[in-house]
C-alpha cells in the first residue's frame, strides 16, 4: 500500500497548540504518523494513499491554527 507524505508550516505558539493539531490528525482515519516540531513550526504527516492533501489541510485548519505553507512531499 502506498503512502503520502505532507509537510505544513503551521503557526503554533505553545505545546497546547501543537497538541491540538496532533490530536485532530491522529483521530483522522488513514493518518499513520504525525511529527510536529514546535520550534520549527512544522507538521509532517504520513498517510495511507486514500487520505488526500486537502483533507489533512482541512483538519489542521479546523484547529484554528494558521497554515503558512503546505507541500505534498511525494
Amino acid at each position: 500500500m502506498s503512502e503520502h507524505h505532507y509537510e505544513f508550516e503551521v503557526k503554533m505558539a505553545c505545546g497546547g497548540c501543537s497538541g491540538a493539531v496532533e490530536r485532530v490528525l491522529k483521530k483522522t482515519e488513514g493518518v499513520k504518523e504525525v511529527d510536529i516540531d514546535l520550534k520549527a513550526q512544522t507538521v509532517k504527516v504520513t498517510t495511507s494513499s486514500e487520505v488526500s492533501f486537502d483533507l489533512v489541510r482541512e483538519k489542521i485548519g479546523k484547529t484554528g491554527k494558521e497554515i503558512l505553507s503546505s507541500t505534498q512531499v511525494d
